[in-house]
């Protein structure tokens, strides 16, 4: 069974002064020109983005270029010497944010003037209590630099870990492909285990390490009780869970999804370990949260329950699903199935006799997938039964 989640942590944002705009004066012409191009870093040490960079010599302005969002300009001007001015959005042509001297252009040639506000001479012209305001400011930007950091780790953990789920679901497939169709049903299932262990292994390895980074993150728990029931430690699998739907059902945004897929997790641990009415209650849960989902949730309880022979649970959780979906044919296969374990042979015939409601459930199957992986057998137990084969099923909609 698939089951994986879609989610991504949400970066934080770092400080950064107001976003300004300006429209570039001309450059000089009629002579040659060089060159000119720089960054400008406002006092917080973010690039500060708009406002306008000029050239000038004593009072007069030679040339005026735009600061991007990035922080970057670029331009020509005459050659010689400048005092480059940084002007903010708005700023009165006799005021300046900043200024940089001795800045030389050179024909056919392109200078590198940045203009950093972040340095110490200029930040100590500050008021005392703006340099108070840029201290808090750099906390701030540094510790969301740093979880910045820890969030982009998690998120190429959570890549990691939907792969590996998904690699352990398709590791039948897998086992079959490196051994060949010749190998035999014991390798196979060997092979198929060594997959799943390792792959499992990995997923609990990388949630271990991610819930004590940010032992808030309900989606990494899901995944760490994903990965121990996967190794059959249900315990730890339960503890995870039940930690996940904690601080979901407490978050300010809870998501249906992860809900839903612990749930379900909850669900298999129960039905697993013969706790029969804590699974039921536990796919209804799951439903209930992600009520989208309710026909994927109980086929799986069917599933579930069919894999570890509890035909009662199978055939009831079949017909939950098939209320929920009424065109998936998969349900109806697996109530035929929980139900032909009540079969019995007629001995005057030697017929199988079908119980109610099983002839019923796999002729469905058939009407809505004629030629799915189930088909011929289902065909085989109705023949047995007696019982006609509709030879012009087709196919109804999914």
């Amino acid at each position: 069974m698939k089951r994986t989640i879609s989610l991504w942590l949400g970066m934080l944002a770092l400080a950064a002064m107001p976003a300004l705009a300006q429209t570039p004066a001309p450059a000089a012409s009629g002579q040659p020109q060089g060159k000119i191009h720089g960054k400008i870093t406002n006092p917080t040490g973010a690039a500060q983005s708009g406002g306008t960079v000029s050239l000038n010599q004593g009072t007069k302005e030679v040339a005026s270029f735009p600061v991007d969002a990035n922080g970057d300009y670029s331009g020509s001007a005459a050659p010689g010497t400048y005092t480059l001015v940084y002007r903010t959005l708005g700023m009165a042509a006799d005021k300046d944010a900043d200024k940089i001297d001795n800045i030389k252009i050179v024909a056919g040639q392109d200078t590198a003037a940045d203009d950093d506000m972040s340095r110490d001479e200029y930040v100590k012209t500050l008021p005392e209590e703006t340099r108070k305001q840029l201290e808090e400011m750099k906390k701030h930007n540094s510790e969301a630099l740093k979880a910045n950091a820890v969030i982009k780790n998690l998120n190429a953990d959570l890549k990691t870990v939907t792969g590996d789920i998904h690699d352990a679901d398709a590791a039948h497939a897998a086992a079959v492909q490196q051994l060949g169709a010749s190998a035999s049903k014991t390798d196979v299932a060997a092979k198929e285990n060594e997959i799943k262990t390792a792959k499992y292994t990995d997923v609990v390895t990388l949630m271990s390490k991610d819930t004590q980074l940010r032992p808030t993150e309900s989606v990494l728990w899901a995944y760490l009780g994903q990965g121990q029931m996967g190794l059959k430690k249900y315990d730890d699998a339960e503890t995870s869970f039940k930690k996940a739907l904690e601080l979901d059902t407490a978050s300010k945004k809870p998501r249906p999804d992860i809900e839903g897929l612990v749930n379900a997790g909850l669900g298999e641990i129960y039905a697993r370990t013969n706790k029969i009415d804590q699974a039921n209650a536990a796919y209804d849960a799951a439903v209930k949260a992600d009520p989208t989902k309710a026909g994927f949730y109980y086929k799986n309880e069917a599933v579930i329950f069919s894999q570890v022979g509890n035909t009662d649970g199978q055939a009831q959780a079949a017909d939950k699903a098939i209320a929920a979906n009424a065109q998936d044919p998969i349900p109806y296969y697996l109530k035929g199935q929980a139900l032909i374990s009540k079969a019995t042979v007629d001995p005057k015939t030697s017929r199988i006799v079908l119980p109610p409601g099983c002839g019923e459930a796999y002729q469905k199957y058939l009407e809505l997938d004629p030629n799915g992986p189930y088909s011929a057998d289902v065909k085989g137990i109705l023949d047995s039964a007696g019982q006609k084969v509709n030879s012009t099923y087709k196919a109804g909609k999914k």
